[in-house]
């Protein structure tokens, strides 16, 4: 049986217009549109999510 993925958003999303993760695939990291997700996924892998991540964590500093 498989499990269900764990979507989830940013504790810093304020209004619905944002992108689902779930990290708890073997792929990646798998996104998703937080308002119609009947348009699908995309999958990236858990090394360029870490490099997004952390670059975005810079940028949010300026």
């Amino acid at each position: 049986m498989t499990q269900p993925l764990n979507w989830r958003t940013s504790t810093y999303t304020r209004t619905d217009n944002c992108v689902e993760v779930a990290d708890d695939v073997p792929e990646g990291v798998m996104v998703r549109d937080s308002k119609c997700w009947d348009r699908g996924t995309m999958t990236v892998g858990s090394s360029a999510w870490s490099s997004f991540v952390d670059y975005s964590k810079v940028s949010d500093r300026s």
